[in-house]
């Protein structure tokens, strides 16, 4: 099997040979849901490719060497305003529309990132970050 992946390069505007920054390891950081309203078909488009994605790049590279971190914002004016309307606490909307994204994943048979933030944004200035349940 060609072990050489062959990535479209939007900078460049050409297809290129797939070189980690890092040797030996490869990372994924992709843009999750911004939780305020339950996830619709446009949702389920990046979870798809991205984990056709981190499942071949695992097999090129080793399951241990990709890590994958996808981002959830469970705060931001959306949500504010979704929560307001729908006269619910934030945490309640967030902790629901969260829980409903990863029963999606499961469904559409999405393997599980190796990490997930919660992005904390508020008038588009980012406040605080969350990994794991642990600040950093």
């Amino acid at each position: 099997m060609n072990k050489q992946l062959n990535i479209f390069n939007t900078l460049s505007g050409k297809k290129e040979k797939f070189i980690p920054i890092n040797t030996g390891k490869v990372g994924m950081y992709v843009c999750g849901p911004t939780v305020y309203d339950f996830p619709h078909i446009g949702n389920a488009r990046p979870l798809v490719v991205f984990d056709v994605l981190f499942r071949l790049l695992k097999k090129l590279n080793g399951n241990d060497k990709v890590t994958y971190v996808r981002n959830i914002t469970d705060i931001d004016d959306k949500i504010i305003e979704a929560s307001k309307n729908k006269k619910i606490p934030i945490d309640k909307l967030t902790n629901d529309i969260t829980k409903n994204f990863h029963e999606d994943c499961k469904y559409l048979n999405c393997v599980t990132n190796n990490s997930q933030i919660f992005l904390f944004c508020l008038h588009n200035k980012t406040v605080l970050f969350h990994f794991h349940d642990e600040e950093i």
